[in-house]
């Protein structure tokens, strides 16, 4: 996928509550279903990877869903299809190491200390905990909030609690690698 493409998916998945909040009133969800499908489409292009083709399978289903039924809900459940991917992936890196901070770690240090491995592994299974509570919040927004509290939940607040959770880790991987350089 070109650069362009891959900036497009990005936008479109960062903004993809947002856009069917907004256009859920003026536009019947199965003409929604279009964003959900280049979406799945963007997504399958970019990889070889199954998890991910599996991904835009989903997204596929879902979008075909909302084209028939012509109802919101299939849209609506894309977020939690998100989580529910990154979780098998994280969850996958831990009963098939390297995990997938571990991976992430050593593109930028190759040479990753046995501290590094073990803190990278905690961190891994920190964020399939997040993936687990982030993607069990999006289906509950789904399934019994309005449209609005799902998109303010899985549009804003869920990135919030991303960045948060980046951040706590930023943190705590200083402290982390303080300790060790001086132990």
């Amino acid at each position: 996928m070109s650069r362009i493409g891959a900036a497009i998916f990005v936008v479109l998945s960062v903004a993809y509550p947002l856009v069917v909040y907004w256009a859920m009133g003026r536009f019947e969800p199965r003409w929604l279903a279009v964003l959900l499908l280049v979406l799945a489409l963007l997504r399958a292009v970019a990889t070889r990877q199954a998890v991910w083709l599996v991904a835009a399978a989903g997204a596929t289903l879902l979008a075909l869903l909302a084209t028939v039924s012509n109802e919101a809900l299939p849209l609506k459940l894309y977020p939690a299809l998100v989580n529910a991917v990154m979780l098998a992936v994280f969850a996958t890196s831990l009963a098939f190491p390297p995990s997938a901070v571990e991976r992430i770690a050593r593109m930028t240090e190759p040479d990753l200390p046995p501290a590094g491995v073990v803190y990278t592994r905690r961190v891994t299974q920190v964020w399939c905990v997040f993936f687990v509570f982030n993607g069990a919040l999006a289906v509950a927004t789904a399934l019994w909030t309005s449209d609005r509290v799902w998109a303010l939940y899985n549009g804003l607040i869920a990135y919030v609690l991303i960045g948060t959770l980046f951040s706590v880790e930023w943190l705590v991987r200083r402290r982390v690698r303080a300790r060790h350089s001086h132990g």
